[in-house]
């Protein structure tokens, strides 16, 4: 099912249940959603451009949460937890850290990359196959233990 007819369809469940969190951030994603469509200049984002913006909402709320949790605020850093985990929903699954690590080996190993020099050559490699399925973060920390 396309991204958009899945928030439809549980943005009319959130409205039934009185579930005003849900619905709130279902709300905000199908604003992103129709937003990139208005700049994209299309009807109907694809499954990679709506991956994007689901992505891109994903690591906005990660970093509030870093941001509220090294200030102190625990009131929303809670909420900011629970949109994510709502924004998560939507998600593909996440690679675990071993089958994050084996694709990272194996690309490592077919562009022949032996020093931290070649971090920007293997990172090009790997990010579009995880797009959507694991965090920058986690594989630029991965790439540079394998490259040492």
């Amino acid at each position: 099912m396309e991204l958009l007819e899945q928030l439809n369809q549980h943005m009319k469940e959130a409205m039934k249940r009185r579930d005003k969190d849900t619905l709130a951030v279902i709300r905000m994603l199908k604003a992103s959603y129709q937003n990139e469509a208005i700049k994209l200049g299309k009807a109907v984002l694809s499954e990679e451009e709506a991956l994007e913006v689901l992505s891109r909402e994903a690591k906005q709320r990660k970093d509030s949460l870093r941001e509220f949790d090294a200030a102190g605020r625990s009131d929303l850093a809670e909420q900011t937890a629970r949109e994510l985990d709502i924004v998560q929903r939507y998600m593909p699954e996440q690679l675990s850290e071993q089958q994050l690590r084996e694709l990272i080996q194996n690309i490592v190993q077919e562009v022949n990359a032996s020093s931290s020099a070649d971090m920007g050559k293997v990172m090009g490699a790997v990010m579009p196959k995880v797009k959507g399925k694991a965090d920058g973060n986690a594989v630029r920390a991965i790439v540079q233990e394998e490259l040492q």
